[in-house]
C-alpha cells in the first residue's frame, strides 16, 4: 500500500495515535512507518505520553517519539496558532493542541496525520496536508 497523503512528513496527531491500530487504519499507519514519514510534535507526544498504561509504558513511547524527526512549537507557530483562531473566527472552539500540531507542521511544510476533523477545518486557514485515517 502507498502511504497516506501527498508523501509529505506527517505529524502524528493523538487522534492518529488512538486509533492507529485499528482495521481500518492499520495498513496506512504501517505505509507511513515503513515510508519514514511519521513526525512528532512535543504538544502530541505529551498527549500520547498521558496514554502509558505504567512507567515501562511511558519510558518505550518516550524513546519512540524521541527518536522521530521533530515539528517543534516555536514563538512562530503560537503566532501562527494565534492567527488561525483569529481568522477562525466564530468557528475557532478547537482544542489548543490542535491548533499547535498544525501550526508546528505548517512551519515546517508537513502534513498531520490524525482522525479528527478539526484538522479539515486547520487546514483551511493554515498551509497543511490534512491526511485523515481512515476508520
Amino acid at each position: 500500500m502507498s502511504p497516506p497523503g501527498s508523501g509529505l512528513p506527517l505529524v502524528i496527531d493523538t487522534s492518529a495515535w488512538i486509533r492507529h491500530r485499528q482495521p481500518g487504519s492499520l495498513l496506512h499507519w504501517e505505509a507511513a512507518t515503513e515510508s519514514d514519514l511519521l513526525v512528532s510534535c512535543p504538544v502530541a507526544a505529551l498527549e500520547i505520553l498521558r496514554t502509558a498504561r505504567d512507567e515501562s509504558d511511558f519510558e518505550v513511547l518516550d524513546r519512540t517519539f524521541a527518536q522521530l524527526a521533530q515539528a517543534p512549537v516555536t514563538a512562530s507557530v503560537c503566532g501562527a496558532a494565534l492567527g488561525a483562531s483569529r481568522e477562525l473566527g466564530a468557528r475557532r472552539r478547537l482544542p489548543v493542541s490542535d491548533y499547535l500540531i498544525a501550526a508546528a507542521a505548517a512551519e515546517r511544510g508537513f502534513g498531520v496525520l490524525h482522525a479528527d476533523k478539526h484538522f479539515d477545518l486547520l487546514a483551511t486557514v493554515l498551509e497543511f496536508e490534512s491526511v485523515r485515517l481512515p476508520e
